[in-house]
């Protein structure tokens, strides 16, 4: 019998499923002239908008986590992106000149963050039952470049109905998508692989061998301990490593648009296209990335597969940034910049891989403790980039983000992938022949 590949049908879904969050976070960011137009509202305030969002998927990430753990990636990924939609919709239904409307829009925005909170650490805990080992990298880049084509279309979607039917209805829009693909997702997935009918015997064997957890889900499965979690030097510094991350990928989602349009000076339709080169180049980067930390976990080791390469991709990063920000022309500035965003999400399979990797059964809410300071990071940004713009210029704003990429890139070499949270986890003998099992098993 052939061997099914319905782990990476389910991936490519979940790719989907991530485009189309970041199509209802960006979406804001792009409306954000219009929105500030129609309310009055400044820069300063539009910031704490999007911050709230952030706040708000900050705030629920490790709930969301925990959520996934125990009810499994489809059901609570299925409420998830139907709760999205809800709030993406109400965005678009807060009446014009409304007496109050900056905090409407807050509360708004902050609960559609709340929704959104579950999307990652589900998408993770679905990896760690799913995929083996030597699949970690590619599968998460796979995930993550959902960011990049969800966010790099937004600007041109949400702008072409922008200009020909106002921006409300890019935001109906954008809320109908989300229902349809929840409503596929939950269609199509299984908490385990076991229970997926179309998953073959040969593609179960497989999984299941380069696992360090099993794909059987009991009732109550043991989940590791917070106490063990929060004594992890690992589980520290990837929090920190992705602090610094989320406020510098979010200087491109909140303001990239808006920086090009009001301060380098382009047209409207100018700054949606060149808006979206950051991320294009954070697709490419994320699929990338997985392949190279796989390859370099399977020729190597964990710790220059996943580490090394996040280290080196951070501080990558942080050069192109650094000298993209000081570039004269706007339309060279807006490709060496974009280098800088792909050059952050090579490594952003790495952090995902390796809470995947440590946490076995516990992968959702770890994962989701993780991208907690992921995401406080991106709402400091959000508020913090134009009161930093509008004290020191906007080069010194990027010269920020050039610094959090080497903090970022430091806190790698304190990460030990081979020291598992679960203690009954394979060791790195275990761990080595997994990858030469699998190997051998999709020569």
């Amino acid at each position: 019998m052939k061997q099914s590949r319905v782990r990476w049908a389910l991936v490519q879904w979940l790719f989907v499923l991530s485009a189309v969050s970041y199509l209802d976070r960006v979406n804001i960011s792009i409306a954000g002239g219009a929105i500030a137009d129609s309310y009055h509202l400044s820069n300063v305030q539009l910031g704490k908008v999007f911050g709230a969002m952030l706040l708000g998927y900050a705030l629920f990430q490790t709930l969301g986590g925990r959520l996934a753990d125990r009810f499994g990636a489809r059901r609570v990924l299925t409420f998830g992106v139907m709760w999205w939609g809800v709030f993406t919709a109400l965005t678009a239904l807060v009446p014009a000149g409304m007496r109050g409307a900056l905090l409407v829009f807050i509360g708004v925005r902050f609960l559609l963050g709340a929704g959104e909170a579950v999307i990652y650490p589900s998408a993770n805990q679905f990896v760690a039952n799913w995929i083996p080992l030597g699949e970690r990298g590619i599968a998460n880049g796979w995930i993550f470049a959902g960011v990049g084509a969800g966010a790099g279309l937004t600007p041109p979607l949400v702008t072409y109905i922008l200009i020909h039917y106002g921006w409300r209805t890019s935001f109906f829009i954008c809320a109908l998508i989300g229902f349809i693909a929840g409503l596929i997702w939950f269609l199509i997935a299984r908490d385990s692989p076991a229970d997926h009918p179309q998953v073959s015997p040969s593609e179960l064997a497989l999984i299941q061998s380069g696992l360090t957890i099993t794909t059987d889900r009991p009732k109550f499965p043991s989940f590791v301990p917070w106490g063990r979690v929060f004594r992890s030097k690992e589980v520290w510094a990837i929090t920190v490593s992705y602090f610094c991350y989320g406020y510098v990928a979010w200087i491109f989602f909140s303001w990239f648009y808006l920086y090009l349009a009001k301060v380098r000076g382009l047209d409207l339709r100018s700054s949606a296209k060149y808006s979206m080169l950051p991320f294009l180049a954070m697709l490419v980067g994320c699929l990338v990335g997985g392949v190279i930390n796989d390859q370099l976990t399977k020729w190597h080791s964990l710790r220059l597969g996943r580490c090394g390469v996040a280290a080196f991709a951070l501080l990558l990063a942080g050069v192109f940034i650094a000298f993209g920000s000081q570039v004269e022309s706007a339309r060279l500035a807006s490709v060496i910049l974009a280098g800088g965003a792909g050059a952050l999400y090579l490594s952003q399979s790495s952090f995902w891989s390796v809470t995947a990797d440590i946490s076995g059964a516990s992968s959702g809410s770890v994962s989701g403790l993780m991208n907690t300071g992921n995401q406080i990071g991106a709402a400091i940004t959000a508020i913090l980039t134009p009161w930093i713009a509008t004290r020191f210029g906007w080069t010194t704003s990027f010269l920020v983000a050039t610094v959090l990429c080497v903090i970022a890139a430091a806190s790698w070499l304190i990460v030990d992938p081979k020291k598992t949270l679960v203690r009954q986890a394979a060791d790195p003998a275990r761990s080595a022949a997994t990858f030469q099992r699998h190997e051998i098993a999709t020569d």
